[in-house]
């Protein structure tokens, strides 16, 4: 009689333990299928509703992903259902690609003042801003920096302003102060002989075009 009571004990505690298995699987299954029917009703979402709630979208979707992840290892076919969720996370990372450049798109396109798009030209994207910080210009790339200054200068000279001339002969002059310092840094002779050839060939031209600039101005001014 005690080894029956054992036994059905023992029959009752492995009954609920697979009943709490079976269970855990059910819902482990249940969070994956949620996951990937989530996802493929995300590509019935009208574009306009998926860019103006895009975060809202995102951060639910992370959620689920988690979720699905962590069910898993409730589950016995685990390649299957990973294979699943890979297949929806792949489309849901297309979704977002795309969603994500029409907003990139939607923005308007930022507005470059004359003054930094001129300092742009002259010395490259971004290397000279409102700091007014040469600390990027050392001995090794002095030359190349006179060079190219120079050289836009020249090339550009017959569609700049007053205005115009005046910013360049601020950055010249702040060149030519940096050049000061790299001098005690290691400038060789040779790039020093260089950068000396190009500025005797454009202090006139600066001046010049600057002082034509000017009058050009008053004349229009006049009339």
């Amino acid at each position: 009689m005690k080894n029956t009571k054992l036994f059905l004990g023992i029959a009752l505690v492995a009954l609920g333990f697979a009943s709490c298995k079976d269970e855990k699987e059910t819902e482990a299954q249940k969070t994956v299928d949620t996951y990937v029917m989530y996802v493929d009703s995300l590509g019935n979402v009208a574009s306009l509703d998926a860019k103006g709630n895009w975060q809202a979208i995102d951060a639910d979707y992370q959620m689920r992903s988690v979720e699905a992840d962590a069910a898993l290892a409730n589950l016995k076919d685990k390649i299957a259902a990973q294979e699943r969720i890979d297949a929806s996370r792949a489309k849901y990372l297309e979704l977002k690609a795309k969603v994500e450049a029409d907003l990139t798109a939607d923005q308007p396109a930022a507005v470059v003042n004359p003054k930094q798009q001129l300092r742009n030209a002259l010395f490259g994207e971004g290397k000279i801003g409102d700091d007014m910080n040469f600390n990027w210009v050392n001995a090794s790339n002095i030359h190349r920096v006179y060079q190219q200054f120079i050289h836009t200068a020249e090339d550009r000279k017959d569609s700049y302003s007053r205005e115009d001339w005046d910013e360049v002969k601020l950055m010249y002059e702040a060149l030519d102060s940096r050049k000061n310092t790299v001098e005690k840094e290691g400038l060789t002779a040779e790039d020093n002989r260089k950068i000396a050839g190009l500025k005797f060939k454009f202090a006139p031209m600066l001046k010049l075009n600057r002082m034509g600039a000017k009058s050009e101005e008053m004349k229009e001014a006049k009339q």
